[in-house]
């Protein structure tokens, strides 16, 4: 279905993420050592397809750039909901929500006026931890 572009950490929160060889998804807690873990959404996607597209008025703008954990490509937040569960890597993730209010101090949002996560952004939690790489194989194991 899909395949991880990239994974991508952060020390603390409200900064962009940069992307490392792998991160480690931990049951019903999250990201090993990204600023995120143990919050109620515990993993958040973002499609790479989306990045590209707000590079139009951004060209600067990579992988991690918008807080995600992992950056997809071959899978659409149209193409989820609440329930589904993928396989991302070694890992299994329940989708818990698709799209976030985004806060208002967000800095892509103060640069281009607009961003993607709030319609875009997929999150969910770990159900089976493992190690995710950039290459992995996405794929929806059950529906909701």
């Amino acid at each position: 279905m899909g395949t991880v572009q990239a994974v991508n950490i952060s020390d603390r929160k409200g900064e962009k993420k940069h992307e490392v060889e792998a991160i480690t998804l931990i049951e019903d807690y999250g990201v090993e050592s990204d600023a995120h873990g143990g919050s109620g959404r515990q993993v958040s996607l973002l499609a790479l397809e989306r990045i590209e597209d707000m590079k139009k008025a951004l060209e600067t703008l990579k992988a991690g750039d918008f807080a995600e954990n992992i950056t997809t490509t071959g899978v659409a937040a149209s193409e989820l909901a609440p329930g589904m569960r993928l396989t991302v890597g070694e890992a299994e993730l329940e989708i818990t929500q698709i799209g976030k209010t985004c806060h208002h101090g967000c800095a892509i949002r103060k640069q281009v006026g607009y961003c993607i996560m709030p319609k875009e952004g997929v999150f969910g939690r770990v159900v089976r931890g493992g190690v995710v790489r950039k290459g992995d194989r996405i794929a929806i194991v059950r529906g909701a």
